[in-house]
């Protein structure tokens, strides 16, 4: 029997065990969304406001989940709205399947209404990009798209298809065999050069990177640190692979890590690099990143090897296997005068009743404490978060590293809660990023998503302002947001509950009154406008040179 080409990319996404999709309708998908419309028994359909949120949904589904985001966009400006999204999961990579509709066959090439070269423009930011110009070749290219979207090292690829393909007729072949892939493993001689330093180190740390989530292997981690007794810090996006309570743990390395994270790393003798690629952002000035450490670099991409360091012993190919390797040879230890060594240094902060970012954060970890996800938008809220926030699993943590986007935040805890209904979302947000893309709240009230949506209100961009400060004799320019917008009614336009708190006492009445409401709720949180990041690494600096306040 034959089939459209819109039946058969549902064909291959059911066999896939895809059943949640995120789109926007237009004129060149309308025969895709046509025959999804027979399909809505099996698919769960969420349609965003902006198709760049829409991926963003797709994304933190994804994040969320660890299955495949799907994202549906039009041709012209459907696609291209779609690129930040694709972009920010590519830099993170996210496994995304975006599939987009393109002007019929007989109209690419001749500057057609809504006509754009879409595999051209994401060629940078995907795995790989595809444009079907028969219906014959779209069932082995959909399901090879799933297939490079989610093996090896993930991230977003775009299938490009004409309108006249999805209104083709061919014969759906079905699945093909499922391939068997054999786990690549490095030499035995480079594992046991690793294991003997490991094994010898005194002063070891391991850098845990967004790389242990992808791979879900949280619990290698864990189990090789605590047999080692190595103490972890993570990247920014490796936060959660460790839980946050654990002795070991350290919080995040870099620019905004604190004192004694970021002298542990410059103070080791040995750095275990676990799923991370040494980001300008994590190791300052490369030179003297870890400048008596040896470094071995776990990852499934050697291409990351030695990019932004020097000298390192790869053990490149799968994760799992690596890490089963190192904890089978690793020796049992003790090293607690290290980590006391370390801890030795913290600094406390003296904010005992202040509404301040701490405090507001901790008192909402209190209660969001368990069974529940944390999504970011970007800026410094989004550092606060990672500082503050006690994260128990690496996917209960969801924001945008690599691009840094503002705006990403709403859209994608949207796609967590989604992919995750009996868990809480809480969505931390700035007022600048929450200006991006509040459209969305239309999103969350029409499927009555109930994320907890908390919004540090300073009336700035408050990064770049506190940059501005620092860097550039504190000339504010364009930073400051004195608008007259009142965001409780905004909030309420969309039928969402909106509170506004101003001191702790007001924060905890708030949590305590709406802890137990199913439904969506906003909690703005007006802060002071010169409210800082600190600990801060002025860009280009040794990340031991750290400015502890202003």
């Amino acid at each position: 029997m034959k089939n459209s080409g819109s039946q058969i990319i549902l064909k291959v996404l059911k066999e896939k065990g895809i059943d949640t999709l995120f789109g926007y309708p237009g004129g060149a998908v309308i025969p895709f969304f046509d025959a999804l419309y027979d399909e809505l028994d099996y698919f769960k359909v969420y349609r965003p406001a902006h198709e760049q949120n829409g991926v963003h949904a797709a994304d933190g589904y994804a994040r969320s989940t660890g299955k495949l985001g799907v994202f549906i966009a039009t041709s012209g400006p459907g696609a291209t709205n779609a690129i930040t999204g694709i972009a920010n999961a590519y830099m993170d990579s996210i496994p995304l399947l975006v599939i987009s509709g393109q002007v019929a066959n007989p109209l690419i090439g001749k500057d057609s209404f809504q006509e754009v070269d879409i595999t051209g423009l994401t060629m940078s930011v995907t795995k790989h990009s595809y444009l079907v110009r028969k219906v014959e070749n779209l069932e082995d290219v959909i399901r090879e798209a799933v297939e490079v979207a989610t093996e090896g090292r993930p991230g977003p690829v775009l299938v490009d298809v004409p309108k006249d393909v999805f209104m083709h007729m061919c014969e759906y072949k079905g699945s093909s065999p499922e391939k068997k892939h054999e786990a690549d493993l490095p030499d035995d001689k480079m594992l046991l050069e690793a294991v003997k330093l490991i094994n010898s180190a005194e002063k070891p740390i391991i850098y845990a990177g967004g790389g242990v989530r992808i791979s879900k292997n949280d619990h290698l981690l864990l189990a090789l640190a605590e047999k080692t007794d190595i103490p972890v810090c993570n990247s920014f996006m490796g936060l959660g692979t460790i839980p946050r309570s654990n002795k070991l743990s350290l919080g995040f390395v870099g620019m905004h890590g604190s004192l004694e994270t970021n002298m542990a790393v410059t103070n080791c003798d040995l750095l275990i690099a676990i799923g991370a690629r040494f980001s300008d952002r994590v190791i300052g000035s490369p030179d003297k990143f870890a400048p008596r450490a040896k470094i071995i670099h776990i990852d499934v991409d050697s291409t990351e090897v030695d990019k932004n360091t020097y000298e390192s012993i790869p053990l490149i190919g799968e994760m799992k296997s690596i890490l089963e390797k190192l904890l089978q040879h690793s020796e049992k230890k003790d090293r607690s005068k290290w980590l006391e060594e370390i801890t030795s240094i913290r600094k406390k902060n003296d904010i005992e009743g202040q509404f301040v970012p701490e405090n507001i954060l901790n008192e909402i970890n209190k209660v969001y404490n368990k069974n529940t996800i944390v999504a970011t938008e970007v800026g410094q809220h989004q550092m606060w978060t990672g500082q503050y926030w006690q994260f128990n699993k690496s996917n209960e943590f969801i924001t945008s590293g690599g691009l840094g986007t503002m705006g990403f935040g709403l859209g994608a805890a949207i796609g967590a809660q989604v992919g995750n209904p009996n868990k809480r979302t809480v969505l931390i947000t700035g007022d600048g990023s929450f200006r991006m893309n509040c459209q969305e709240l239309v999103t969350v009230a029409k499927y009555k998503l109930p994320i907890k949506i908390v919004m540090f209100n300073n009336n700035t961009l408050g990064m770049v302002r506190q940059w501005q400060r620092m860097f550039s004799n504190a000339r504010y320019s364009e930073t400051d947001n004195y608008d007259e917008v009142n965001y409780q009614v905004l909030a309420s336009a969309y039928g969402i509950k909106s509170f506004k708190a101003e001191t702790l006492q007001e924060l905890k009445n708030i949590i305590s009154e709406t802890y137990n409401l199913n439904e969506p709720l906003f909690i703005e949180c007006k802060i002071n406008h010169d409210c800082s990041v600190y600990p801060i690494v002025p860009p280009g600096r040794p990340i031991d040179e750290l400015l502890l306040n202003g």
